[in-house]
């Protein structure tokens, strides 16, 4: 394929809730605003950044489900 790549794949409302929150998450959490600026230094284009982080947000929130723990940072 070439061109500008879409997701169009899964839940379109989880799909928006995961993006604003990694959006949020760069900016306020120590932890994965650390990421987000990795990612940004590494050359990753910012949408590209906030995908990765919305996925290891996911990621993160299913264990902690999983574990039934609270956050800790």
């Amino acid at each position: 394929m070439r061109g500008v790549r879409r997701i169009r794949g899964g839940r379109a409302s989880v799909r928006t809730v995961l993006y604003l929150a990694a959006m949020s998450a760069s900016r306020f959490n120590p932890v994965l605003g650390e990421v987000y600026q990795r990612m940004r230094l590494a050359g990753k284009p910012p949408k590209v950044a906030f995908v990765a982080l919305a996925r290891k947000l996911s990621v993160m929130l299913n264990a902690i489900a999983r574990e039934r723990t609270a956050w800790q940072s």
